[in-house]
C-alpha cells in the first residue's frame, strides 16, 4: 500500500495566461493513453477546457482534473487557468496539491501572472519543476527566461536540459544528466523519439551547462560535492537523487525546454515530475485542529489506516446533482459511507465515489489517503469544509480567497423568473468562493460581485446559457471600501424594556485605523477584549465581537464594507436579569456604528497592478494614457522590439481599456491585471462617487 502512495504525483499546470498550459496537458493526456486524439486548443478540441465558454475563448476558466498513468507513477493532475479573474480557482488547486508545473512562455519568461501563480504555490510551499515552453516561438531565449525565474521569482532554477536551437530552428534538447541529444519525432506527434550523440559544435556548450548543473547540486549534498571538487565522474543515479532531495527540501527547481505545440520535450518533463516531485509520503503533516479548539493542533498524516481527513475544495453544478471535489488526507473513503462534515456539524452521505477525467468520470468503491476525487451526495458542504470520521472530528485549515474587486447589478427580464434566478445564484455562489452577491434594499435590486469584468461576464453566460434564465445587468461597478483615520472611543447601552425581562448592554470601546508602514490599510478587522474584572461577563464578549464584525459591513459614508480598523473593548456593564448575548451584540454593533461616524471615514478603491506590453514607437503615448488615469508606471525594460510596462492604476479607470490599448496601438498592445491593494479616493472625485451613490 505505501509503495502504492510512493508513486502517486499530486500536481498541477500553472502558469501566465498563453504560456502553453492547457496544450502541455492536452500532450500529457495523449502520451499517457488517457486520450487517443491530440485536443488542440486554438480548434477549441481541448479535453480539458470541457466548458463551451472555454471552447469559444480558448482559455482555462474552471481547474480541470484527471488521473493518468506514466510508467510506474500515477499522476493526479490538475490544469489550471492562468486569467487572474479566475485566481480562486488556481488557489484552491493548489492547497490540495503535493507539487506542481510552472510553465513559462520562452519568448516572455516571467510574466506578471506567472509571479502571483508562483506566490500562491510558495504560499502552500509547494516544490516546482519548470518548463520553459514554446522553444519554436519567434524571440525564444532559454537563457533569458530562466533568468528571469531567478530574477523575478527569487527561485533556484538548474537546468537538467537545454535546447537544441531556438525559434524555427528548434530541433530537440539536450538531456544534461545522460548528456545525449534527443530528437523527436514530430510526423508521429512526439511519440518517437530518438537519442544521440551530441553534436560537436553544442558538446562544449553542453559541457559547461552540465558543470553548472553539477555546481548547484554540490551545494546540498556532501557526497556529490567531494565527487564535483575531485572532478570524478558522477552517477547519473546520484544526480537524479540529489535533484530530488533539494526539489523536495524548495531549495531548487529543475528545468526543462520544449514545445508543446511541437510535441518536443512533453516525456522528459513527466518524467521530471515523476522523480523529483514528492508522493503525498513526502509532504509534512497537515496541521489541523479539533473543532472550537485551536489551541491543540493534531497532525494529520498520509495513512490509508487511521481516522477519514478529507478536504472539499470544489464543487461543481451537475445535471445528476453537485459534484464535490475531495482530497483525502488521512484514512479511507468508501461509496455509500456516512460521514461528518466538522465545519457545519452535521452528518452527510456520500453516495457515490468517482476518479475524475475533465467532463467524464468512473465509478470508484473507495478511495484512500492521498487519492483526489470526487463524490456526489453532500448536502450542506461547501469549499473549504472539512469530511472526516463521524466519531472523530477534525477540522483543516479553511482556504482563503481574495476579497471581490467589481460589483454590478442583476435582475430577472420578467417576474416569473425571479425564483429562477435566486436558485441560480445560489448554485453560482456555492461553486465559486469568490462570487457574492447581496440584496439592495434601497434600490430593489440584487448586485453580484467577482474579480473582474470577464468573470462577472462569464458568470452571466453561464445563467442565461447554462441555467436557462434571461437577466437584465448593469454596468459593472468597483467594489469600494471604507476606512476610518482617527482613535475615537465609544460608550453605549443597549436598553430595552418591554414588561418582563428586559434588555440590558453596555460597552465601552475604541477604534482606530489598522494599516501598515506604508499607509495602506489591511484588509481585515481585528477584535481586542482588554476588560478586566469581568465589568462584561465572558460570555458575553463573542457576542460584543459578533456585533462588532457585523457593523463593519456597512460603512457610514455609502455603505460600503469598513476595512483596516482595530476595536477593543474596554470597559462596559452588565445586569443580573436582563443582561443577554442578543444585548451586548446589539450595544456591539451601534457602539461601532457611533464610532464611524466620528472617526473621519474615507472612501477607497481597489488599485491593480499592470503589465503592459507594447511596441516600443508606442511607449509614450501608452505612458500618458496610464498617467490619465490616475496611474503611474513604477517600471520599464525593453524586450525585443516591444516595451514591458509595470504600472498600476485605480480600476475605476480601467473599464474598456482593452479597446483603449488596441486602439493607440493599432491592434499590437496587450496587457493584464490583478488586484494589488486599496488606496484612499483623492477628495474630489470620493465626493463625485458619493453624490451619485
Amino acid at each position: 500500500m505505501l509503495h502504492e502512495i510512493a508513486k502517486v504525483r499530486n500536481i498541477g499546470v500553472m502558469a501566465h495566461i498563453d504560456a502553453g498550459k492547457t496544450t502541455v496537458t492536452e500532450r500529457i493526456l495523449y502520451y499517457t493513453g488517457k486520450t487517443y486524439k491530440m485536443g488542440e486548443v486554438h480548434e477549441g478540441t481541448a479535453v480539458m477546457d470541457f466548458m463551451q465558454e472555454e471552447q469559444e475563448r480558448g482559455i482555462t476558466i474552471a481547474s480541470a482534473a484527471t488521473t493518468c498513468p506514466w510508467k510506474d507513477w500515477t499522476f493526479n493532475l490538475i490544469d489550471t487557468p492562468g486569467h487572474v479573474d479566475f485566481t480562486a480557482e488556481v488557489e484552491r488547486s493548489l492547497r490540495v496539491l503535493d507539487g506542481a508545473i510552472a510553465v513559462f512562455d520562452a519568448s516572455e519568461g516571467v510574466q506578471a501572472q506567472s509571479e502571483t501563480v508562483w506566490r500562491q504555490g510558495q504560499k502552500y510551499n509547494l516544490p516546482c519543476v519548470c518548463l520553459i515552453n514554446k522553444m519554436d516561438k519567434v524571440g525564444a531565449d532559454f537563457e533569458m527566461a530562466v533568468d528571469s525565474i531567478r530574477d523575478k521569482l527569487l527561485a533556484n532554477p538548474v537546468c537538467v536540459q537545454i535546447p537544441i536551437g531556438a525559434e524555427s530552428n528548434f530541433h530537440g534538447l539536450i538531456d544534461l544528466i545522460t548528456m545525449m541529444a534527443v530528437y523527436y519525432d514530430t510526423e508521429k506527434l512526439g511519440a518517437g523519439y530518438e537519442e544521440k550523440e551530441i553534436p560537436a559544435d553544442l558538446l562544449e556548450m553542453a559541457e559547461k551547462a552540465r558543470h553548472d548543473m553539477l555546481e548547484s547540486l554540490a551545494e546540498h549534498d556532501e557526497e556529490l560535492m567531494e565527487k564535483y571538487i575531485h572532478d570524478e565522474p558522477v552517477e547519473e543515479e546520484m544526480i537524479h537523487t540529489v535533484m530530488r532531495k533539494a526539489t523536495l527540501a524548495n531549495e531548487i527547481n529543475p528545468v526543462f525546454c520544449g514545445s508543446a505545440l511541437k510535441y518536443i520535450g512533453i516525456q522528459r518533463l513527466l518524467e521530471g515530475a515523476g522523480r523529483y516531485l514528492p508522493s503525498p509520503l513526502d509532504r509534512p503533516a497537515i496541521v489541523a485542529h479539533k473543532p472550537n479548539d485551536r489551541d491543540h493542533p493534531l497532525d494529520v498524516v498520509c495513512d490509508a489506516d487511521k481516522d477519514l481527513v478529507a478536504l472539499a475544495f470544489k464543487i461543481t453544478g451537475d445535471k445528476h446533482g453537485d459534484l464535490y471535489f475531495l482530497r483525502i488526507y488521512q484514512g479511507t473513503l468508501k461509496s455509500g459511507s456516512r460521514v461528518l462534515n466538522s465545519n457545519r456539524s452535521s452528518k452527510e452521505n456520500v453516495t457515490r465515489l468517482f476518479e475524475m477525467h475533465a467532463g467524464s468520470r468512473e465509478i470508484l468503491e473507495s478511495a484512500r489517503a492521498g487519492d483526489i476525487v470526487a463524490c456526489i451526495g453532500l448536502k450542506d458542504t461547501l469549499t473549504g469544509d472539512t469530511i472526516c470520521d463521524t466519531k472523530h472530528p477534525v477540522v483543516l485549515e479553511n482556504i482563503e480567497f481574495p476579497e471581490t474587486v467589481i460589483s454590478m447589478s442583476i435582475e430577472p427580464a420578467t417576474t416569473a423568473e425571479r425564483d429562477k434566478l435566486s436558485e441560480a445564484l445560489g448554485k453560482l455562489r456555492k461553486e465559486d468562493p469568490t462570487f457574492r452577491t447581496k440584496f439592495d434594499t434601497e434600490t430593489g435590486q440584487t448586485i453580484i460581485s467577482g474579480m473582474g469584468e470577464l468573470h462577472l461576464e462569464i458568470l452571466q453566460h453561464r445563467l442565461v446559457r447554462d441555467m436557462k434564465v434571461d437577466v437584465r445587468v448593469g454596468k459593472p461597478r468597483v467594489a469600494y471600501k471604507e476606512a476610518i483615520t482617527k482613535t475615537v472611543e465609544q460608550e453605549t447601552k443597549f436598553v430595552r424594556q418591554t414588561g418582563g425581562r428586559g434588555q440590558y448592554g453596555h460597552v465601552i470601546v475604541t477604534v482606530e485605523p489598522l494599516q501598515d508602514e506604508s499607509g495602506h490599510w489591511h484588509k481585515e478587522i481585528e477584535f481586542e477584549n482588554k476588560v478586566v474584572g469581568g465589568s462584561v461577563p465572558k460570555e458575553y464578549i463573542k457576542p460584543v465581537e459578533n456585533g462588532v464584525k457585523g457593523a463593519m459591513s456597512c460603512g457610514c459614508l455609502a455603505s460600503y464594507p469598513v476595512v483596516g480598523v482595530k476595536v477593543t473593548l474596554i470597559d462596559g456593564s452588565s445586569h443580573a436579569v436582563d443582561s443577554s448575548e442578543m444585548a451586548f451584540e446589539q450595544a456591539g454593533s451601534l457602539a461601532v456604528r457611533e464610532a464611524l461616524k466620528k472617526a473621519g471615514s474615507v472612501l477607497l478603491e481597489p488599485i491593480m497592478k499592470l503589465q503592459i506590453v507594447v511596441p516600443e514607437t508606442d511607449y509614450g503615448i501608452v505612458q500618458g494614457s496610464i498617467i490619465s488615469k490616475r496611474g503611474m508606471v513604477t517600471d520599464t525594460h525593453v524586450h525585443g522590439n516591444m516595451r514591458v510596462l509595470e504600472a498600476k492604476a485605480p480600476l475605476a479607470e480601467l473599464f474598456g481599456y482593452s479597446s483603449e490599448l488596441r486602439g493607440i496601438t493599432s491592434g499590437r498592445g496587450s496587457f493584464t491585471m490583478e488586484p494589488s491593494t486599496y488606496e484612499k479616493v483623492p477628495e474630489q472625485i470620493a465626493e463625485k462617487i458619493l453624490v451619485g451613490y
